[in-house]
């Protein structure tokens, strides 16, 4: 109704693609696995990650699927991470929520896939050709 068009029209209002990847924003980070936050219902697994700097929210993918692939995660885990990293500034509480969407992870010197160079989640399916 009109409340929807109103929100759309107002700058600012737009929420970041939170699952989106944006390559322009790709890094690569080296850090501690702090916590990890296994799904409710469909969601994703996640990581709390730790860097010399900084703490993030590391987006994984389902659980299902990095089971089956033998991707495994517990705290204490020395990984480099590669991926899509965004912050999010919350007004209410004056703090930054960064998340990174994990396209590449390396453990222990092995590396496992988990989005292609374009951010295409690896459990997604081929892609359709035209």
């Amino acid at each position: 109704g009109m409340m929807m068009q109103r929100m759309r029209g107002m700058p600012g209002t737009q929420m970041p693609q939170a699952m989106g990847y944006d390559k322009a924003s790709e890094t690569t980070v080296t850090g501690t696995v702090a916590e990890v936050i296994r799904p409710q219902g469909t969601g994703g697994l996640h990581l709390t990650f730790k860097t010399a700097d900084e703490t993030m929210d590391v987006h994984l993918g389902p659980k299902a699927w990095l089971d089956d692939h033998g991707y495994t995660f517990k705290v204490g885990d020395e990984l480099t991470i590669l991926g899509a990293k965004t912050t999010t500034h919350d007004m209410a509480t004056m703090t930054n929520t960064i998340a990174l969407v994990a396209r590449e992870i390396t453990k222990h010197g092995e590396t496992m896939v988990l989005r292609d160079e374009n951010g295409r989640p690896m459990w997604a399916g081929p892609e359709r050709s035209q």
